[in-house]
């Protein structure tokens, strides 16, 4: 839901702080608007060990960050960023997943048209520029991609030594990466037990094969965490999820917080501290029986 409805949402934001749109790209570039992660900063606090690998797809080879603790062998999880990609951001939050005892797959969803990153921050999405570099490679990413990405990317977990075989696999995404999980979920259902969708857009649609139509192929618990404002813009969304897990018979935790789209990742103008802490804990709640 990155749209002018959504900007709007973080110019008030960024006005609570005391900051305009200049101000927070300038600290988003240096890094200070990193400092403050709340929730995946200061979870766990284990050892981890982490690098760049590349993982060969059915589309070309996906480069991608692998982080987990530094001794055993763990759940794997395959983390899916949003709209702006792999970035800084999103490793300060995969590291704090391994924190916890994940072997993290943080993956470039856009390796089909650059490596990573294709950003430095969020801040450089909200430019004209940002959003016309990444518009070709968004397209790229149908549903069908996203199936074939998914399986291989369990496949890789699937052949680690840090990862736990005998466990589930978990998936979790943000904005653009919140229906990515549903899919995954969907296309390797055997594996992935698990998906926590973090102010999702597009969950709820009417296309055929739209993410809320897909629950009944899956064999997975979800969390659904929606942003006010994408809440207000689609009130059905929460209901129509509800109503298609029941059908389906799959076990979701479904809820509007108080907070915007994007509250969840820390150089978003609308990071949320409280909101970011509530929504990792019960992430890691739902990842606590794969």
């Amino acid at each position: 839901m990155c749209d002018e409805f959504t900007a709007r949402a973080e110019d008030a934001n960024l006005a609570r702080r005391g900051l305009n749109r200049r101000q927070f790209a300038a600290m988003s570039a240096a890094g200070i608007a990193l400092v403050s992660c709340s929730g995946p900063v200061k979870a766990g606090g284990g050892e981890v060990d982490e690098k760049m690998i590349s993982i060969t797809t059915a589309d070309g080879v996906c480069d991608a960050f692998f982080v987990h603790p530094a001794k055993g062998s763990h759940p794997g999880i395959i983390m899916w960023p949003d709209i702006a990609g792999l970035r800084e951001a999103f490793k300060v939050m995969a590291r704090g997943l391994a924190a916890e005892g994940y072997a993290v797959l943080l993956v470039n969803q856009y390796y089909r048209s650059a490596p990573a990153p294709i950003m430095q921050s969020f801040s450089e999405y909200r430019t004209p520029e940002g959003q016309a570099k990444v518009q070709p490679m968004r397209a790229l990413l149908d549903p069908a991609a996203i199936g074939r990405d998914a399986a291989a990317f369990a496949a890789f977990l699937d052949t680690q030594q840090e990862v736990d075989k005998k466990r589930g696999i978990g998936s979790n995404g943000y904005c653009m990466g919140g229906p990515f999980t549903v899919r995954s979920a969907a296309a390797v259902p055997v594996r992935i037990k698990a998906a926590a969708s973090l102010h999702g857009a597009g969950l709820v649609t009417d296309a055929p094969d739209s993410p809320y139509r897909l629950l009944g192929k899956t064999q997975a618990r979800f969390l659904f965490a929606i942003a006010r404002n994408d809440d207000a813009s689609q009130p059905e969304q929460k209901s129509e999820l509800r109503k298609a897990a029941d059908a389906a018979h799959r076990p979701a935790e479904i809820e509007v917080y108080s907070a915007d789209h994007g509250w969840c990742v820390p150089d978003s103008p609308t990071y949320d501290p409280d909101a970011a802490d509530k929504a990792w804990k019960r992430m890691l709640a739902l990842f606590t029986d794969l």
